[in-house]
């Protein structure tokens, strides 16, 4: 199936790639399909969430393990069962960047994450309350560490 995308022009997807957002994602509650899609390179740790079907709708998203790796997300029992998830290693999880400037004006919404069950290709984004996690974390330390700065 080809789509036509924010950043890429038109691309062609597998279908079974495209994960399902029952209730959408908030603020864009009628986008119900998304496609995860490379940022540039496949050693970039950032990814694309594309809709399927608007193509000016685009979220640059990372796993943030890899950056923040003391990241802790608790699912709420409903997540796990809207999701179907069945085992921790069907779960991927992506936080969604707002992209500035330069990369140490960047933030990660570590406050909203968006779960994937990898095996059924089902989203959602959840908000974590009970937490010291920001909508808006700086990547400066992300970015000063990785220049072995401290």
């Amino acid at each position: 199936m080809k789509i036509q995308t924010k950043f890429s022009g038109e691309v062609e997807i597998n279908t079974q790639n495209i994960i399902q957002f029952e209730q959408g994602i908030p603020c864009f509650e009628d986008e119900k399909q998304f496609v995860l899609l490379p940022f540039s390179d496949s050693q970039s740790p950032f990814y694309i969430l594309q809709s399927v079907t608007t193509e000016g709708l685009a979220f640059v998203v990372m796993t943030p393990f890899q950056f923040f790796p003391d990241y802790e997300a608790k699912l709420p029992d409903s997540v796990v069962e809207k999701l179907a998830i069945e085992s921790e290693e069907d779960v991927a999880l992506f936080v969604v960047l707002t992209l500035r400037e330069s990369l140490q004006e960047s933030t990660a919404n570590l406050r909203g994450p968006i779960v994937v069950n990898s095996k059924k290709q089902l989203g959602k984004q959840i908000v974590l309350n009970e937490s010291n996690y920001h909508t808006k974390h700086p990547l400066a330390k992300l970015t000063a560490a990785g220049k072995g700065e401290a």
